[in-house]
C-alpha cells in the first residue's frame, strides 16, 4: 500500500466545476475531517500551516482556495480581492470541499469542522448556516465580511468564536451583538471569547503586526479541544 503524503495540493468538485485546495493528513492517515477558510490576504502559507498544525493534532484539515491562486500582502489590495469575491461562489464552493471531506476514505467523522479567520470566520458562520447538520463545530476568529450571514436560523452546529476587545474592522460591541443572534436564533451551544488584542491576534504572519503569541496560543489550545470534542 503507497504512503500517504501527509500535504498536498488538491482538486475537488464544487458548483460544477473544479475547486482547488490544500490538504493536510495526519501521520495516522485518517482523522475526523475540518475546513480551514482563508484571511482576506487569500490561501497564504500561514492558512496552510495552520492545516498543518491541525493534521499533527490528528485532523484531515482542506483549506479551499477562494481567489483562484491570487494572495496579497498589501491590505488595501487584499480589501479590493474580499469585496470582489462574489459571496454566493464562495459558499458553493465551501459547500463542495465539505463534501469532498466527509465522502473521503480518509476522514473518518460523518460531520466536518469549519475554523476560520477574519474573512474566512464570517464564511465559517455562513458555512454552518448553509450546510446544517454537515458542520458539528464551526470556529470563527474575528469573522468579517459579506460571509457573515444575517441571520442563524440554520446553524446546528456548535458556536466557538474567538473575538478581540482591541478590533478596529470588527468593534467588540458587534461581536457581543453576533454572539446574541446566534444565542436567539440557532438552537445550539454557544462560546465566545474575547482577548485583549487586535484584529488578525492569531496570524504570526501578519503583514500589519498584529500577532499576539500568548493570546493566540490560548486561543488555539481552546480551537483545538473543541474541535475534537465536536466533530465525529
Amino acid at each position: 500500500m503507497a504512503e500517504k503524503t501527509p500535504h498536498q495540493n488538491v482538486t475537488f468538485d464544487s458548483a460544477g466545476g473544479t475547486a482547488h485546495g490544500y490538504l493536510a493528513i495526519p501521520d495516522a492517515g485518517s482523522g475526523p475531517g475540518v475546513i480551514v477558510i482563508q484571511e482576506w490576504w487569500g490561501l497564504t502559507d500561514h492558512i496552510k500551516d495552520v492545516c498543518d498544525r491541525l493534521a499533527a493534532e490528528g485532523f484531515v484539515a482542506l483549506a479551499p482556495d477562494l481567489y483562484g491562486g491570487s494572495i496579497t500582502h498589501d491590505g488595501e489590495e487584499a480589501g479590493e480581492m474580499m469585496a470582489n469575491l462574489p459571496e454566493d461562489k464562495a459558499a458553493e464552493l465551501l459547500a463542495g470541499a465539505v463534501d469532498y471531506l466527509i465522502e473521503s476514505t480518509d476522514v473518518t467523522s460523518h460531520t466536518v469542522g469549519a475554523i476560520g479567520f477574519c474573512m474566512g470566520g464570517g464564511f465559517v458562520l455562513q458555512l454552518a448556516n448553509q450546510q446544517g447538520e454537515k458542520v458539528s463545530a464551526a470556529v470563527p476568529f474575528y469573522g468579517v465580511g459579506q460571509g457573515v450571514p444575517n441571520d442563524f436560523s440554520g446553524v446546528r452546529a456548535a458556536v466557538q468564536g474567538h473575538y478581540a476587545e482591541q478590533d478596529d474592522f470588527y468593534p467588540v460591541q458587534e461581536a457581543r451583538m453576533q454572539e446574541q443572534q446566534i444565542r436567539n436564533e440557532a438552537d445550539t451551544e454557544v462560546t465566545y471569547y474575547y482577548y485583549s488584542a487586535p484584529h488578525a491576534f492569531h496570524n504570526d504572519e501578519n503583514p500589519q503586526g498584529n500577532y499576539r503569541p500568548l493570546e493566540a496560543e490560548t486561543a488555539w489550545k481552546r480551537a483545538v479541544e473543541f474541535l475534537r470534542e465536536k466533530v465525529k
